[in-house]
Formats: structure tokens, C-alpha cells, sequence
């Protein structure tokens, strides 16, 4: 009766910790990202960057702090902290990006499986932070807990990986590989959208096999960033890439894009 008594009280006592550990995370969550969004129009350069290195704080700390099994929670908090951080244009016109990464850090984590946040982590870190090489060193890290299998479409976190490494560092070894991996992958399931992600990252690793230099494969994957239903930023951007490497993006009547290439590479 004793032991059973005891037993009880460790485990309302492990409870009453996760407990508290939680309501350690939303106090943190909070005020912080409140005081970024509440920011006013006429705040000083100084003010905004004060304000972004107590964020920079917050954040190391929750990368530090044990989840208690609550994981997947906390990685959805702080990804929603990251859209509320990376939808404020007006206040990154004035900072930039910079803490893209730390918010994919402590995202990826606690939850490495979390296959939305890394096309977020390639657009926001590689295309707008300017750290190509963050980026790819976290989805590279994250890898090591997916599988083919799990989770589903995990195949298209290789072809992120693989357009950051062609794009933003010119790496196209192993682009290639990246787009060959994610072909394997995705040839382990038989529906459509998989078939299909199998036959377009095949046929660009054997390309960049047989063109490492080439524009067009550059391009190509410009038209991949189009196809990932990125922000307006992202479009616009990608639109700007193509054309500055010779190709022409054309709006078809029914909404659809197409790329004209250029004459010659």
C-alpha cells in the first residue's frame, strides 16, 4: 500500500512538472513575439534590434529546455511565432531575417518530422536570411530522423535540400545527389504525386550528371520554387532569377506559368 501510495505521488509529481514545464513554454512564447508584433511604425532601428536579440534569447533558451514528451506542441508554438515573425514586412525591411534559422533550430528539434516547416526553413533562411549553408547543415540534420516512408512525402525535404545547394551555393554535386536521393525515395510509393516527384528528380540529377554548369538547370529549378505554392515575395523573386538567367516566365490563360528558355546556354 505504501509502494502504490509512493508510486502515485512520483508519477502526480512527473505530471505536475510537464505541467509546469508547458506553462514555462507559453509564458516564453508570448510576450516576446507580442512586443515584436506590437511594434509601432515610428520605432527606432535600436528599439527593433533590441527587441530581436531578447527573441534570439527566448529562443536558445526553449532549444535548451526539455519538452516532457510535448515535442510536436511546442514545434507547432514556435512555428507559429516564426509565420507572425516572417509576415511582418515592414519591420524586416528594417532588420532582415536573421533569426530564421534559430526559430528552424529549436522547430526541428523537437520536431525533426515536421515536413511543412522545412520548405519555410529553405525560403526563409536561404532566400531571405542569405544563409544557404544554415539551412541545408539543418535539413541535412533532420534527414537522419526521416525515412522513405516517415513521414509521408518526407522525398521532398532531399529536393529542398537539393534546390538550395544547386541555387544559392552553385553545388551541384551534390544537388545531384540530393535530387537522386529524393528520387528513391519517392520511387518506394505507387501514388501519382509521388510518381511523379520519382520521374522530375530522376531526370534533373542525371541532367546536372550530365550539365553541372548549366542555366538551364538553374532555371528549372527557379521553376520548381514557382511550383511549391510559395508567398508573392517568393514568386516574384524566382521570376526575377529565370529572367536575370536568360529564360521568360509566361502567364497562361488559365492561370498556369510556363518558361521560355533562352536561345543558348
Amino acid at each position: 500500500m505504501l509502494a502504490s501510495s509512493r508510486q502515485t505521488s512520483q508519477t502526480t509529481g512527473a505530471f505536475f512538472s510537464a505541467c509546469l514545464c508547458i506553462l514555462g513554454v507559453c509564458l516564453l512564447q508570448f510576450p516576446h513575439m507580442q512586443q515584436l508584433i506590437s511594434i509601432q511604425k515610428s520605432a527606432s532601428l535600436e528599439t527593433l534590434e533590441r527587441e530581436i536579440d531578447a527573441e534570439k534569447l527566448r529562443l536558445n533558451l526553449l532549444k535548451q529546455m526539455p519538452s516532457f514528451g510535448y515535442t510536436n506542441l511546442i514545434a507547432n508554438w514556435i512555428y507559429l511565432d516564426f509565420l507572425q515573425y516572417f509576415g511582418d514586412d515592414e519591420v524586416r525591411t528594417k532588420t532582415g531575417y536573421s533569426l530564421s534559422p534559430e526559430y528552424f533550430e529549436v522547430i526541428l528539434k523537437h520536431d525533426p518530422r515536421f515536413l511543412e516547416a522545412y520548405l519555410s526553413l529553405s525560403t526563409s533562411t536561404s532566400m531571405y536570411a542569405a544563409m544557404p549553408e544554415r539551412s541545408i547543415a539543418l535539413m541535412k540534420n533532420g534527414l537522419k530522423s526521416l525515412s522513405p516512408w516517415v513521414p509521408s512525402k518526407s522525398y521532398y525535404v532531399w529536393r529542398y535540400k537539393g534546390i538550395d545547394e544547386l541555387l544559392f551555393l552553385g553545388d551541384s554535386l551534390n544537388a545531384k545527389q540530393s535530387f537522386q536521393q529524393a528520387a528513391n525515395w519517392a520511387n518506394n510509393h505507387a501514388d501519382e504525386e509521388s510518381k511523379q516527384v520519382a520521374a522530375f528528380s530522376q531526370k534533373t540529377a542525371e541532367f546536372l550528371e550530365r550539365n553541372p554548369d548549366s542555366k538551364y538547370a538553374q532555371i528549372a529549378t527557379w521553376m520548381m520554387v514557382l511550383n511549391n505554392q510559395v508567398d508573392e515575395k517568393t514568386y516574384q523573386r524566382a521570376i526575377v532569377a529565370i529572367e536575370a538567367l536568360g529564360g521568360k516566365v509566361i502567364k497562361n490563360p488559365d492561370g498556369s506559368t510556363r518558361i521560355r528558355l533562352p536561345k543558348q546556354d
